[in-house]
C-alpha cells in the first residue's frame, strides 16, 4: 500500500478575476517506484492536463487508452475514467467553467470522443512552449499564475445567453424556456447556443447535478465516519427510487453505490 507522501493530491483555487474562466486547477504527483492507478469522478468540465516526467496514460469506459505526452485537451468529462501516473510522474488539470473553453479556443466541435493536443486546435505551438516553460518551475503555484497569465490574451468576453445559462441556478424552472423569454429567443437556439458552447444540453447537466449532490452526500458521511443512509440520499437529491440511482451510478461511474463506497479511497473528487 502506497503511503500518504508517495502519493500526493491537490486542488488549487484560482483568484476572483479568473472564478468565470476556470473552476480550480488539479494536482497530484506520483512520489513512488510503482504505477498509480486512480479513478476520476466525471465533471462535465473540459480540462486542459499537463503531464510532466514519464507520460501518464488515461483509459476510457471504451477502454481506450490514451497517453498523455505533455499536454492533452479533451471533454466535457462524461463519465469517470481511469488514469495512471508512472514513478516520478506528475499532472496538472486546469478545469474550464461552463463556456470557458469555448471563449478559449473559439468555434470547436466538442464531443464524447474529443481528446486532441491543444496546438491542433490553434495556428501556432504555443501549448507546446508553455509546457517547457512550465517544466522548469518548479512550484506548483507559480506553474498555475503562469498560466492564468498566459491565458489572459486568448480570452473571449461572455455573450449575454451564455451568462444567463451560467448563472442560472433554480433547480424547480426549466432554464432553457426562462431564458429563451427573457432574450426573445425560441427554446430551440438556446438549446443549439448551450450545445455548441458548453458542450452539453441543459437534461445532461441537471442529471450530473443530481448525482454530483449524491456523491457531495456521500463524501460527508463518509468524512464524518458515520452510515450512509441511502434512502436519505434519493430523497435529497430527489430521486425517483433505489433503481435510479443505481442506474446514475452504472452510467457516471461503471459501479454500483455500495461498489463506490468499498472502493472510494481509489476515485478522486477534483471538485472536492
Amino acid at each position: 500500500m502506497l503511503k500518504i507522501s508517495e502519493y500526493n493530491q491537490l486542488k488549487i483555487p484560482v483568484p476572483k478575476e479568473f472564478e468565470s474562466i476556470f473552476s480550480h486547477f488539479y494536482f497530484a504527483e506520483n512520489n513512488s517506484q510503482q504505477l498509480v492507478t486512480k479513478t476520476l469522478l466525471p465533471t462535465f468540465q473540459t480540462i486542459l492536463l499537463f503531464c510532466f516526467g514519464e507520460s501518464a496514460t488515461m483509459k476510457t469506459k471504451e477502454n481506450t487508452i490514451i497517453s498523455v505526452y505533455k499536454c492533452i485537451t479533451f471533454g466535457p468529462i462524461r463519465h469517470s475514467f481511469e488514469y495512471t501516473l508512472p514513478p516520478k510522474a506528475s499532472i496538472l488539470v486546469a478545469n474550464f467553467e461552463d463556456d470557458a473553453f469555448y471563449r478559449f479556443f473559439g468555434k470547436v466541435i466538442i464531443s464524447n470522443n474529443f481528446a486532441v493536443h491543444p496546438d491542433e486546435l490553434l495556428t501556432e505551438n504555443c501549448f507546446t512552449d508553455l509546457w517547457y516553460e512550465l517544466s522548469k518551475i518548479n512550484s506548483t503555484q507559480e506553474q498555475v499564475d503562469h498560466i492564468l497569465n498566459f491565458c489572459q490574451p486568448y480570452l473571449q468576453n461572455q455573450d449575454f445567453t451564455s451568462q444567463l445559462l451560467s448563472n442560472f441556478k433554480d433547480e424547480n424552472l426549466n432554464p432553457i424556456k426562462i431564458i429563451a423569454e427573457k432574450t426573445n429567443q425560441s427554446e430551440r437556439n438556446i438549446q443549439l447556443k448551450q450545445k455548441e458552447k458548453f458542450g452539453y444540453s441543459s437534461k445532461e447537466i441537471n442529471r450530473y447535478n443530481r448525482f454530483f449532490k449524491a456523491i457531495q452526500m456521500i463524501e460527508k458521511e463518509i468524512e464524518a465516519q458515520n452510515k450512509v443512509e441511502w434512502f436519505n440520499i434519493i430523497s435529497e437529491c430527489n430521486y425517483y427510487d433505489q433503481s435510479q440511482l443505481i442506474h446514475d451510478f452504472k452510467h457516471f461511474l461503471h459501479i454500483s453505490p455500495s461498489q463506490y463506497l468499498k472502493f472510494q479511497q481509489d476515485i478522486c473528487n477534483p471538485r472536492s
